[in-house]
């Protein structure tokens, strides 16, 4: 992301993103289905039920069509399958942007 001029950060999981100062001041985020403590998509809804509307795109090795359909329903705005092209994944976090990066 950085080389494509777009600042980042990382978090280990689910709940150390939701502890950090960073939630109000994301403007996309991408989160994988599986990780340590909540999955992506309690995250998805926390942010959901907490009213934070961030631009989501999940990446997974463990997706199906029904776990991609209820992700998207909650609003996210790409599920990618691993292994995915860094250009896609680029691709995404600029169309949720609106283009603006």
């Amino acid at each position: 992301m950085e080389e494509a001029g777009l600042p980042a950060w990382s978090f280990a999981s689910a709940e150390e993103f939701l502890e950090s100062d960073q939630v109000d001041r994301t403007v996309c985020l991408i989160a994988d289905i599986r990780m340590p403590g909540m999955s992506g998509l309690e995250l998805q809804a926390k942010l959901n039920a907490d009213h934070f509307r961030i631009p989501t795109i999940f990446i997974t090795a463990h997706g199906d069509e029904t776990m991609r359909m209820r992700a998207l329903r909650a609003g996210a705005v790409e599920f990618l399958a691993k292994p995915f092209d860094e250009e896609a994944l680029l691709d995404c976090v600029r169309a949720a942007l609106g283009n603006k990066h």
